[in-house]
């Protein structure tokens, strides 16, 4: 299933942004991007991410802007400063050197110092608790967007099993299953064969016949069909990560539905057969687009 979220909120002096989407996938599979020195948070991102999905790979990334009062303030060095002031007029005075400009002496090693922002373990705790209520946030916007897809995804779904249904239906009541058609078309069968061939014995022949027919029934085929929808109407009337299930059942669909043709000894089946594939196909690609 496709998705996609953005969620921001105050992390410390920063403001941090999340953006999490995802699209199919058999699996949880997730991708992180963090800023550095954030990859502490990347068991904690996954983790989130698996236990609220179950399928679908997932991109997740963190962006942080700090606000002014979260920027460390230049600190001016102004004993110094004085110093090489004092010092740079003497040169001037002495030797002609042209004057220092501001933009020169505050460039000098040790006049401007911009000191590095001290962090505690319990500051970086509380910032990665702040991260982590954000992602919550996004998570659960893709989980909106998600299900929104979801319940589209189960109409369509319930479209091709009705299809589905449909064509076993005809299948179950084709004439061509009746009796009367079975023995009609063997008995023109075995009389093409003894007419051509004396030699042959009817008795066995029509023996024989009576065996293939009881291998071409598709009685079995068309029970199992049966109880497949069945089983994929409850599935997607009770919701949930159902994806696995249905691909599953689907790949019966697609077995019941290849031997109902392998079976077949009349045109009629072989036809519904051939339907009734590309009709377990079309479920079976939307069936990888649920979680």
């Amino acid at each position: 299933m496709t998705g996609f979220a953005r969620a921001a909120g105050q992390a410390g002096y920063a403001v941090a942004t999340w953006e999490v989407k995802s699209v199919n996938g058999k699996s949880a599979e997730v991708r992180l991007r963090l800023p550095p020195g954030y990859d502490r948070l990347e068991p904690a991102v996954r983790q989130a991410l698996q236990q609220r999905f179950s399928r679908g790979n997932f991109q997740a990334a963190l962006t942080i802007a700090r606000t002014t009062a979260g920027t460390a303030q230049p600190v001016v060095n102004e004993e110094f400063l004085k110093d090489v002031a004092q010092l740079a007029k003497r040169l001037e005075t002495q030797f002609g050197v042209a004057p220092p400009t501001a933009d020169g002496l505050l460039a000098l090693r040790g006049v401007l110092e911009i000191p590095e922002s001290i962090e505690t373990d319990q500051d970086r705790n509380r910032v990665d608790g702040d991260l982590m209520v954000v992602l919550d946030h996004a998570i659960g916007s893709l989980e909106t967007a998600r299900r929104s897809e979801g319940t589209a995804l189960g109409i369509l779904l319930s479209t091709h099993l009705d299809e589905i249904e449909t064509l076993t239906n005809r299948a179950s009541s084709d004439p061509s299953r009746e009796p009367s058609a079975i023995r009609a078309r063997l008995a023109e069968q075995v009389g093409m064969l003894m007419g051509s061939v004396s030699t042959l014995d009817e008795q066995r022949l029509y023996a024989e016949a009576a065996l293939l027919a009881t291998k071409a029934d598709i009685r079995e085929e068309i029970d199992r069909l049966t109880t497949h929808i069945a089983s994929a109407r409850s599935l997607l009337s009770t919701g949930g990560p159902i994806g696995r299930k249905l691909d599953f059942l689907a790949q019966e669909f697609n077995r019941e539905s290849n031997t109902l043709c392998s079976k077949s000894n009349a045109a009629a089946i072989t036809a519904i057969g051939l339907e009734l594939k590309a009709a377990v196909d079309r479920f079976r690609e939307q069936v990888q687009n649920l979680e």
